[in-house]
């Protein structure tokens, strides 16, 4: 009893939202619970939360003493289970980050099955298209969409991403068919604005880089709602191909200038470098490895359709 078991106290009270909470989960007394986080501060001698009678936030202290509580919790879990050996169940708290299409559509079904596959594990999922801040927010993994240039973070990499300029078949027959990336100047461009500056970038039939500089008639931070503009006849969309694959294969969106590429990016499974790699953090990686190896599913079933 002592300092681990006000350690554990306190993450609990952070996560739950509250004192009370926290008790209910722990099945103590609150009062138990509020005399450790008041010892725990006396010890420190720091403030952790400022709580009001609605309402606890953490101090500047109290989000550093969090954060490097979770890793020592984590070490402490990950050394039971390698005193018990490889067979020993996952257990804990995991908190993934990754963006909402990919999320949703591809990276869900592999959560449930990780899940369903350790039952102990506590999941929290963060969907959204942008870019968290690991360390500070608390996060063990996050799955990015990116070429990536962030050298505090260890990267695994998990499939191709690619981008495919598309428009309705509808706007195509209002406004012609661009032939050049240039003729994009005189057609609405609908932008994925989590990217910096609207210039697109493409390598033509003979290797060289075009850059055009477009002006956006619409812009959102979600590949979802442009698919869904373009589709709607909006205007020129370069989705990747696992939001845009389905509406090119009906026939909803056709594919526009296939003789230029836009730049490739990959999907990444991503932690800190200052991070130990717990068991269960590894266990989840090799999982999404395993399952988007090779050629992802939906580039091949748009392989060998013509522009």
């Amino acid at each position: 009893m002592g300092e681990f078991e006000d350690m554990t106290a306190f993450v609990r009270i952070v996560e739950s939202g509250g004192i009370g909470r926290a008790a209910g989960q722990l099945g103590v007394a609150k009062s138990a619970i509020s005399r450790r986080l008041v010892d725990l501060e006396a010890r420190l001698g720091v403030q952790l939360l400022v709580r009001t009678t609605r309402r606890s936030s953490l101090t500047d202290a109290g989000q550093s003493y969090y954060l490097r509580a979770l890793e020592i919790l984590a070490d402490v879990e990950d050394l039971k289970a390698d005193l018990s050996g490889p067979t020993a169940k996952l257990t804990g708290r995991l908190k993934v980050a990754a963006p909402l299409s990919f999320g949703v559509t591809h990276l869900a079904p592999v959560l449930q099955e990780f899940v369903t596959a350790h039952p102990d594990l506590t999941v929290h999922v963060d969907l959204s298209d942008r870019q968290v801040d690991l360390v500070e927010e608390g996060f063990d993994l996050a799955v990015r969409i990116a070429r990536l240039r962030d050298s505090t973070l260890i990267a695994r990499r998990l499939t191709p991403i690619n981008l495919i300029l598309c428009a309705s078949p509808e706007y195509l027959a209002r406004h012609g068919r661009p032939r050049t990336p240039e003729d994009l100047r005189e057609h609405s461009v609908l932008h994925y604005d989590n990217t910096r500056g609207t210039t697109m970038t493409f390598t033509g039939p003979d290797g060289n880089e075009v850059s055009v500089n477009l002006g956006a008639r619409m812009s959102a931070n979600n590949g979802d709602f442009l698919q869904a503009a373009a589709v709607g006849g909006l205007g020129v969309a370069a989705p990747p191909t696992f939001v845009a694959w389905r509406d090119i294969v009906s026939g909803r969106l056709v594919p526009i200038l296939t003789d230029y590429r836009l730049p490739a990016l990959n999907a990444y499974a991503v932690y800190p470098r200052t991070r130990h790699l717990s068991r269960r953090v590894r266990a989840l990686i090799d999982l999404l490895t395993e399952r988007f190896a090779g050629e992802p599913p939906w580039d091949r079933a748009l392989a060998g359709l013509a522009g």
